[in-house]
């Protein structure tokens, strides 16, 4: 049980998909869809999952990688969502993919002597006492001495004490890639760069899907018994097609963060901050810090959300009131900007819209389901499948995710403890071993292999020193990865972990990529190309003062493979 998404599996998956009924069709490969597919496979159910672009190209791969409960719900009394949260990120941390997610330590500052450690005091409380099960360290409350201690980077007079508390993160795009090639793995039939551009119909009665394979051109219709429409911010995109008003409405919340070098801000621990209207985290994520987020309303284009001159601005503001020494934009690595899928109320501001998600059947075979946050995808995507299991003549095993572990999660902790033994017979530096085993768990041995028999793709690629050349062979033939792009975004993070954005590291990882692809040199000079234009493109968006200029500075680098729906 160890399919790749490689090229030919692709293609094998499109042919089964156009030549019989599937029970389930999953659109949307971000990865409440992901989900969708691994959990009704492992009922038992015939299934499909279609992605217009790439795995988790959307709001998947552009959230704060944090797995947790949401500490500030419980301000809003939400204790239903906060306690379903803290039971996922569990599950995640310790059962599902212990691969992909680790703990990670917060600090929050107190600025108010008395009534405010006992009123925070008592929320982290209650989050630790509904995480009672999990083997995270229990929250500590420290003096302003000790949390100058964990943290030198605070200004003394910026607080008077801290609480200490534990929460989780995560790789969001790797995550939902695995989750796509699990799902592959127990016989979904899995396929990205293919677009939704009409639905079938019987009567009023949903019974497929019209598709376009973007990468040979040419329409495929799809047949299936229910078919769920699990699309995040696209969601009345996609339902336009079906020529039906949906249930609900999607409204788009959009986040930015920035990736600053881990020594501009000296720390131990991550930070938790409140702003007037929301938080603000500064995450660590390997050499790097991840500093978000903002929480703005957004209505243009959907598929390449841009930061502002002001977005940019905002969060170097608010971070720079507790630190010593303030960042400045030079600092800055990498930004990235993402959007929240929110169920839309009339007038709401988007910080007020629900976290909460919604399934709904606005046509007999089709099944929507809409809002809700990372950490929770699994609940939504249960209860995604069981609406299309009540709709089915035929009695199906009730869900089996929260016991289903992810590829490279089983033999993770023994091969953890190897690792040592795996640097000496590989020829690997320790640390290098350490990287690889937190991006591919026990499938390590997959890329070692690749190594073991070219030396060669044992090197460092040029121009983003953390990542060896083997992964950009392994990403093309076995994790998905069709063009340049979702490369270096996605199955990496060089997009933003490298101050050129990838722009050096591109030529030799399209020539790796090429040689599992087939590209000519023509293709890899175009792949090239068209990302240097995007790295272009995000800059210049950057330097804009509103949403609307720097929206569309974006939109002048095209797509790699141009897609009509949301674009």
């Amino acid at each position: 049980m160890m399919t790749a998404l490689s090229p030919q599996y692709r293609d094998d998956a499109l042919a089964a998909l156009s030549g019989a009924e599937v029970d389930v069709l999953v659109i949307g490969g971000g990865v409440v869809g992901a989900g969708c597919a691994l959990d009704a496979v492992t009922r038992g159910l015939t299934v499909g999952l279609v992605e217009a672009r790439d795995f988790a190209s959307g709001t998947s791969s552009r959230s704060s990688k944090l797995i947790h409960g949401g500490l500030r719900y419980l301000e809003m009394l939400d204790f239903g969502l906060v306690r379903e949260a803290l039971r996922e990120r569990g599950l995640i941390l310790q059962r599902l993919a212990p691969h992909l997610a680790r703990p990670v330590r917060f600090l929050y500052p107190l600025k108010h002597r008395g009534w405010e450690r006992l009123y925070a005091g008592a929320g982290v409380t209650l989050y630790d006492a509904m995480a009672a099960s999990q083997a995270l360290p229990h929250h500590r409350h420290l003096t302003r001495r000790g949390a100058l201690r964990a943290c030198p980077a605070l200004r003394k007079d910026s607080l008077v004490g801290a609480l200490q508390y534990y929460d989780g993160q995560l790789d969001d795009a790797r995550h939902t890639m695995f989750l796509a090639r699990t799902a592959a793995a127990y016989g979904a039939h899995v396929a990205s760069r293919t677009e939704v551009v009409g639905f079938l119909r019987e009567g009023e009665r949903v019974t497929g899907v019209r598709v376009r394979d973007l990468e040979h051109d040419r329409t495929l219709e799809i047949r299936a018994q229910q078919v769920i429409n699990a699309t995040g911010v696209w969601t009345d995109d996609t339902q336009s097609l079906v020529g039906e008003r949906g249930q609900f409405h999607v409204r788009a919340s959009k986040g930015i963060h920035l990736v600053v070098p881990r020594d501009r801000i000296q720390s131990s621990t991550g930070l938790i901050l409140r702003t007037a209207t929301s938080v603000l985290f500064v995450i660590p994520w390997g050499r790097h810090w991840i500093v978000g987020t903002t929480d703005t309303d957004w209505n243009l284009d959907k598929a390449h959300p841009a930061a502002s001159s002001k977005d940019i601005d905002y969060l170097l503001n608010e971070v720079n009131k507790v630190l010593s020494t303030p960042l400045e934009r030079a600092d800055v690595q990498g930004v990235y900007a993402g959007l929240r899928p929110l169920l839309s109320g009339e007038s709401e501001s988007t910080s007020k819209l629900s976290r909460e998600h919604t399934v709904g059947s606005p046509v007999p075979g089709l099944v929507v389901v809409g809002g809700g946050k990372y950490t929770t995808y699994r609940v939504m995507a249960r209860d995604a499948v069981d609406a299309c299991v009540h709709s089915l003549a035929r009695s199906v095993p009730r869900c089996v995710t929260d016991r289903v572990p992810l590829l490279g999660a089983d033999g993770y902790p023994a091969l953890w403890n190897r690792r040592g033994l795996l640097a000496a017979s590989s020829g690997l530096h320790v640390a290098r071993v350490e990287h690889l085993l937190g991006r591919y768990g026990s499938l390590i041995t997959e890329v070692l292999d690749l190594i073991a028999a070219d030396p060669d793709l044992g090197r460092p690629i040029e121009g983003a020193e953390d990542y060896l050349r083997a992964e950009f062979v392994y990403a093309a033939a076995a994790e998905g990865a069709r063009h340049l792009v979702d490369v270096l975004t996605r199955r990496t993070r060089i997009s933003i972990e490298t101050f050129d954005r990838g722009v050096v590291a591109a030529p030799d990882a399209a020539e790796l990529m090429g040689r599992v692809l087939g590209w000519t040199p023509e293709q890899r000079e175009r792949e090239v190309e068209h990302y240097r234009l995007r790295v272009e493109a995000e800059r210049a968006s950057q330097e804009q003062q509103d949403d609307e200029t720097a929206d569309a500075a974006r939109l002048g680098a095209p797509d790699v493979v141009p897609v009509r729906l949301g674009s």
